[in-house]
């Protein structure tokens, strides 16, 4: 693929935007009937492979985080998801969008990664009912200066 190419898939591709690379082991956690199918293929067809479960039994280079509203605790779900990493891993916290059923607002999110230890490093669109918010140890955001 030419440089042009791969800047137009990272405008089109929301995994290739996220910064999923092949080869990553990628634990989805909080999986139900109302993700993103889409989103999913992208980030397996980004990391060439299937997404790994909550069952998962070593670490992931990411997490990849559905939360709703109503799941409880967001910032014990980012505390727990940042034991499931790799030092310098990321976690993709995708929470419905505004006017969504389970919205989460933004201040929540932000207020939860700060208690969790987490910085925010990127926020986007993933889709037509989903947002996503890349979070970072600070490790990891220390190393990308």
């Amino acid at each position: 693929m030419s440089a042009t190419a791969d800047h137009a898939e990272e405008r089109t591709n929301p995994a290739a935007r996220l910064g999923f690379q092949p080869g990553q082991v990628v634990q989805e956690i909080g999986y139900d009937d109302d993700v993103d199918q889409e989103l999913r293929e992208a980030i397996e067809g980004a990391v060439e492979g299937e997404l790994v479960d909550e069952d998962y039994e070593d670490v992931a280079d990411a997490v990849v985080l559905w939360f709703r509203d109503d799941d409880g605790d967001l910032t014990d779900a980012l505390v727990d998801a940042t034991t499931y990493i790799e030092e310098g891993g990321a976690i993709l916290l995708l929470t419905p969008k505004t006017g969504r059923s389970g919205y989460v607002e933004a201040s929540d999110i932000s207020e939860a990664a700060t208690t969790a230890g987490l910085t925010a490093a990127k926020s986007v669109s993933v889709g037509k009912d989903w947002s996503g918010s890349r979070l970072a140890t600070p490790k990891a955001a220390k190393s990308k200066r």
